[in-house]
C-alpha cells in the first residue's frame, strides 16, 4: 500500500531527517515560486490571487507525497537502514582529539600561506628587477 511505512522503526532516524531535509528544500522552493507567481501575475484579481496561492501549495503536497513514497521505496528504505546502522558503528573521536586537530589544521593553512604569500613576493620581486 501507498501509506505503508516500509520495516517501521529501523533507520528511523535516518529517514525521518532525510525526509525533513527534503521537506525543506521543496518548501524554499515553492516559496520561490509564490513569489514569481505574486510578481508576474495581477493580485488585485481574487482568481489570480488564489491561482498564485494554490499551485505553490499543490506542488508542495505533490512532492511531499513523493518524498513519502520514495523514503519508503525497498531499496531507498534498505540504504538508509544500512547507513544508519553503519554510522552506529563509527567510534567517534574525542572533544580533545577534534580540537587539537582543528589546531594543527589552522597552524598549517597559516604556515603554508605565509610561505606561499613569501614565494609569490620574492618571484615577483625577482621578476620585477628581470626585466623591469
Amino acid at each position: 500500500m501507498f501509506l505503508d511505512i516500509y520495516k517501521r522503526g529501523q533507520g528511523k532516524y535516518t529517514r525521518l531527517c532525510s525526509a525533513f531535509t527534503a521537506a525543506i528544500i521543496v518548501g524554499l522552493g515553492c516559496l520561490q515560486l509564490y513569489k514569481e507567481l505574486e510578481a508576474s501575475l495581477n493580485l488585485s484579481n481574487k482568481t489570480t490571487m488564489w491561482i498564485a496561492t494554490m499551485v505553490p501549495v499543490g506542488l508542495f503536497i505533490i512532492l511531499a507525497l513523493l518524498i513519502f513514497w520514495l523514503s519508503n521505496k525497498h531499496k531507498v528504505a534498505d540504504f538508509m537502514i544500512a547507513a544508519e546502522s553503519e554510522m552506529k558503528k563509527v567510534s567517534w573521536s574525542s572533544r580533545q582529539e577534534i580540537a587539537v586537530s582543528t589546531l594543527i589544521v589552522i597552524v598549517v593553512v597559516i604556515i603554508m600561506a605565509i610561505l606561499l604569500g613569501f614565494s609569490d613576493l620574492s618571484f615577483q620581486i625577482f621578476f620585477n628587477w628581470l626585466f623591469g
